[in-house]
């Protein structure tokens, strides 16, 4: 649903939330090197101070992780699944969506994508997209509204985690 191979993200069905961030990384082939490689790492979960556990560290379409967050102490188990990549000289980056027992409903995508003709000159963008709603039932249904304060703070982390 949020289309990482895409560069315009058409519109989707409004049972979701949707939200669309654009911001420049920078400049330059070695910039793109390391934010293409770091997004398909999972590093822009990671250093925005998620865990991410599961059978192998680079992004696989159709793997199933369980991303951790510790918030006051608590510790928040977010399962979901990856269903696509993409890795080509243009765009690097991956969607998920949540699994049962994730405390929202939807899908997020991450990414890196450079404008240029491939020289020192290139500008690097970091994309998210995210489709969320609340979960469909259980304990984390009547969080939503602080589950979505939440998902902002962890936008601005996304937003400097591959700089």
């Amino acid at each position: 649903m949020t289309h990482p191979e895409l560069d315009h993200w058409p519109a989707v069905s409004g049972r979701y939330r949707r939200s669309e961030i654009t911001q420049l990384l920078g400049v330059g082939g070695d910039l793109w090197e390391r934010a293409s490689r770091d997004v398909l790492l999972w590093a822009v979960k990671t250093r925005s101070g998620f865990r991410v556990e599961g059978p192998a560290r680079a992004v696989q379409a159709g793997e199933r992780v369980a991303v951790t967050a510790r918030v006051l102490g608590v510790r928040i188990v977010e399962p979901v699944q990856v269903m696509s990549v993409i890795d080509d000289e243009r765009r690097a980056g991956f969607a998920y969506r949540t699994l049962p027992g994730h405390p929202v409903d939807g899908e997020e995508a991450f990414i890196v994508h450079r404008e240029g003709n491939g020289g020192t000159d290139d500008r690097i963008w970091l994309t998210i997209r995210s489709l969320t709603r609340a979960a469909p039932r259980g304990r984390w249904r009547l969080a939503y509204p602080l589950l979505l304060l939440a998902q902002g703070v962890a936008r601005r982390r996304y937003r400097r985690a591959l700089h």
